[in-house]
């Protein structure tokens, strides 16, 4: 049985390490040497990654591929994108190469408000409530100006704050309901301190505001937090051309595979099983990029799941449409990203990736990110409604499974050759591997 320690994170890095290899890996040196083995020779640059989280032990490394040729608004951008799954990259690039010359992708930002709420009961009458409200309202204002100044300066701050009266679904409850425009930041620090002061300011006034009842006086506050969920933190990507310039094989005409394309988005769109795997690859394009440039990528992936069931059923976050002979395909989704603040200015490969984008800020970069997501879906459903998604996808996990058996660089060759006329499969792949062997 592993035993209990106490003031683990006290502990210098090469004694985690050690602990670990004598109580989860019988002192195994091959363990402790994989985890040195990560480390970055650079000690000062170490540090800082040692720095970013807690009882760090060694880096956990992903691939950082780039997916060229996209053309967004009528300007070019190589994509940055930190992933480990093989087809992903490949599949944007393929994206991006296919609609370079049908007139590229467009985006736009729709709106960039994001939310945080102050959670709290009160036992009174509801009327002495909104009248407490519309009288402290502007001291929450006031007193968060130490932490809004500097926003402010940047054109951001509070938008608005809203009492929501949530007593129908749960006794005592209301909320502070509070819209914030935070510029360049993702803003999550920003928006908690100021939730944070108004809580504060907000109990400390009920409790000598005169038309209260003692009990009225004694508000408990819950929580203070921003949402990850963002419906007003919206970005728009699209590609559209002339169904004529759409492929044309002998299995399908142009017209036969935007029909097919069109109905695989409407089967997402009604089907919740096949709208998670959907959006499941919408989000390795957008993941990868949101990864790429240092921001929050769980934050994303929650928001951008809440909206795809924003309508009571989960759904397609892709729309695809054939208008006057015209091909359409768009997505919309929330995306509250930062190009200011964090890892933005801390992590090495994020500043490379961000000056890759042109030094972008936070609305070009979710113009960017929502390209790179519409550019995966397309990349997938092209493959869906065609050759099928293994064909593409195994050739690409190829050489995982010839790493996974330690193929040489000859068999390596040799098999890449051999797989270029022929299904990959991992029997297959086992299979033409021993006979090299043999």
């Amino acid at each position: 049985m592993i035993p209990p320690i106490s003031g683990f994170s006290k502990l210098s890095k090469v004694e985690k390490i050690q602990w670990l290899a004598e109580h989860h890996f019988h002192n195994s040196n091959a363990t402790i040497d994989v985890l040195k083995t990560y480390w970055n020779s650079d000690e000062k640059l170490q540090q800082l990654h040692d720095e970013f989280t807690e009882n760090t032990v060694s880096n956990y490394y992903l691939p950082f591929g780039v997916a060229p040729n996209f053309i967004i608004n009528g300007s070019r951008y190589t994509i940055p994108m930190a992933i480990e799954e093989s087809s992903v990259v490949a599949a944007a690039s393929k994206a991006a190469k296919f609609w370079e010359n049908r007139g590229g992708f467009k985006a736009e930002v729709i709106s960039t408000t994001k939310i945080g709420q102050v959670h709290f009961n009160y036992n009174g009458a509801i009327d002495k409530l909104k009248s407490f409200f519309k009288a402290v309202k502007p001291k929450l204002i006031e007193a968060s100006q130490n932490i809004t100044k500097n926003m402010e300066k940047r054109g951001g701050g509070i938008i608005d704050i809203q009492l929501i009266d949530k007593t129908t679904d749960l006794e005592h409850y209301y909320q502070l309901h509070c819209s914030f425009e935070t510029v360049d930041a993702m803003g999550a620090n920003f928006i908690n301190s100021c939730l944070e002061q108004f809580a504060s300011t907000l109990k400390n006034e009920a409790a000598i505001y005169p038309e209260f009842s003692d009990e009225e006086k004694d508000l408990e506050i819950m929580m203070s937090i921003l949402s990850n969920y963002v419906p007003d933190c919206i970005v728009k990507a699209e590609v559209s051309c002339p169904i004529k310039d759409l492929p044309n094989t002998t299995e399908l005409s142009s017209l036969q595979y935007a029909q097919k394309f069109v109905r695989a988005i409407k089967i997402a769109q009604i089907e919740p099983y096949r709208a998670v795997t959907h959006n499941k690859g919408i989000m390795n394009g957008i993941d990868a990029v949101v990864l790429a440039t240092g921001n929050d990528f769980r934050a994303i992936e929650a928001g951008a799941h809440a909206y795809a069931a924003k309508n009571g059923i989960y759904a397609s976050l892709t729309h695809a449409s054939i208008e006057n002979d015209v091909f359409h395909f768009y997505i919309e989704l929330p995306l509250a990203l930062g190009t200011v603040g964090g890892l933005t200015t801390l992590h090495p490969l994020v500043k490379l990736a961000l000056q890759m984008l042109q030094s972008p800020n936070a609305k070009e970069l979710m113009k960017i990110t929502a390209v790179a997501g519409l550019a995966q879906n397309f990349a997938a459903v092209n493959s869906l409604i065609t050759t099928g998604i293994q064909q593409g996808h195994m050739k690409m996990h190829l050489m995982n499974i010839l790493n996974q058996f330690q193929a040489t660089p000859t068999e390596k060759e040799n098999l890449v050759s051999y797989f270029k006329t022929n299904p990959v499969s991992h029997s297959e792949v086992v299979t033409q591997l021993e006979k090299l062997r043999s």
